[in-house]
């Protein structure tokens, strides 16, 4: 098949997913925003690639404006038009659509139907529900009503897709409620590409370069936005301001990093160390520099998201520490998989004990990682992940065809 694969963001998962279906013979497209600030995957032709892999960016021509609410709407529409052209112009048999803004995926579907073309909706979030929580605080009264509209066009936008993939059992229960059928549906949970994220030595390259040698590292590596909340790393690097041999290192950018800039200084932080996203061929190096990985999601978020920086953290061979909701897939996985130590949202003072405990236990931190490092093994088999895709892609065929 000609497959035309969608992912807004560029994450590391779901180009692996394409690179996979390339190997299996279908000829296929991956194409992603590079109008989003945000960690990206290996988008680069690799050693090994197969020849019907191509990876294209497409471009507004200018970044995402992610906080301004209607110069966002008005350029997602804009990406979303030009998504449609460039697969109108592949002219695929069916697309797979992820971690699109419903404005995009809006463009995209309303394209791909008319011209007859299969199309999977692949959840990552359910934006409108998210798009709720932030607008009732920003803009209290009409806020509602907007969150209404666009609660609306994704669940309408879901129910008009020829199949439908989630990441969690969470998400297919709430689609069902808003009248999606349910043999529409089909659960794959999110993975870490785990040959490419091998278990790296606590001292490598870019560790030694990063001059974090001989430190204890706390490490932060992913998206600070407004599911997380940042503050709480200030809080680490605060307990450890008056020692020299434990860093706090946060690999990001956006709103969440502004805000730590402005805190490390004006309080003189020196152990907070804040670097930008890295080239996604050193994150097995970046990661193994943590000896302990952190992972942060505000409560509100608790079903909405499942955070892809977990399943990445799975694979280094390093406890998690987590602030999250108990009932977040995520925070299910890493107590399941007996793999790190997680904290509610609001316990600070928690949080920075749990920080210690894992500092001080060697032995115990050790055999937390292990026990993630072994889940991912287990668990992220991209041919098992890919084979179902495969199935669904198949089901979507099938049901345009019954449409046609």
């Amino acid at each position: 098949m000609r497959l035309f694969v969608h992912d807004y963001s560029g994450h590391p998962f779901q180009v692996q997913l394409s690179r996979w279906l390339a190997g299996q013979g279908h000829d296929v497209l991956h194409v992603y925003s590079s109008d989003v600030e945000t960690p990206r995957g290996q988008l680069t032709s690799a050693p090994g690639d197969p020849g019907s892999f191509r990876v294209e960016p497409l471009s507004t021509g200018r970044p995402l404006p992610k906080y301004d609410l209607v110069r966002r709407r008005f350029q997602e529409r804009a990406f979303g038009r030009k998504l449609a052209a460039r697969a109108r112009e592949f002219r695929p048999d069916a697309v797979i659509s992820s971690n699109a803004p419903v404005d995009v995926q809006d463009g995209l579907q309303t394209d791909l139907r008319r011209s007859g073309i299969p199309f999977v909706f692949w959840v990552q979030d359910i934006y409108s529900l998210a798009i709720r929580h932030y607008l009732k605080r920003k803009l209290p009264g009409v806020g509602g009503l907007v969150a209404a509209i666009y609660r609306r066009l994704e669940f309408r936008l879901i129910r008009n897709s020829d199949a439908v993939v989630v990441i969690s059992d969470d998400f297919k229960d709430i689609l069902v409620r808003e009248s999606v059928p349910a043999d529409k549906v089909t659960v794959i949970e999110n993975w870490a590409p785990l040959k490419d994220l091998p278990v790296m030595p606590r001292d490598n390259a870019w560790s030694r370069e990063q001059g974090l040698e001989g430190k204890f590292v706390f490490l932060y590596a992913g998206t600070l936005g407004l599911k997380h909340d940042p503050t709480l790393l200030a809080d680490l690097a605060r307990r450890y301001a008056d020692r020299d041999d434990v860093a706090v290192v946060v690999v990001s950018q956006g709103l969440g990093r502004k805000l730590l800039e402005e805190v490390k200084r004006d309080e003189g932080l020196k152990n907070l160390r804040l670097l930008d996203f890295q080239p996604f061929e050193r994150m097995p190096e970046v990661l193994g520099t943590g000896d302990v990985v952190i992972a942060i999601l505000e409560p509100e978020a608790s079903v909405l998201s499942v955070p892809s920086k977990v399943l990445t953290y799975l694979t280094t061979g390093r406890p998690i520490l987590s602030v999250m909701p108990s009932e977040n897939l995520a925070a299910r996985v890493i107590a399941g998989a007996s793999a790190g130590k997680l904290v509610p949202p609001g316990d600070r003072a928690a949080f920075v004990e749990a920080a210690e405990a894992l500092r001080g236990d060697k032995e115990g931190a050790r055999s937390l990682g292990e026990a993630g490092r072994a889940y991912a093994e287990r668990t992220f088999d991209i041919d098992v992940i890919g084979a179902r895709f495969v199935d669904v892609i198949e089901q979507a065929c099938a049901a345009r065809r019954a449409t046609a």
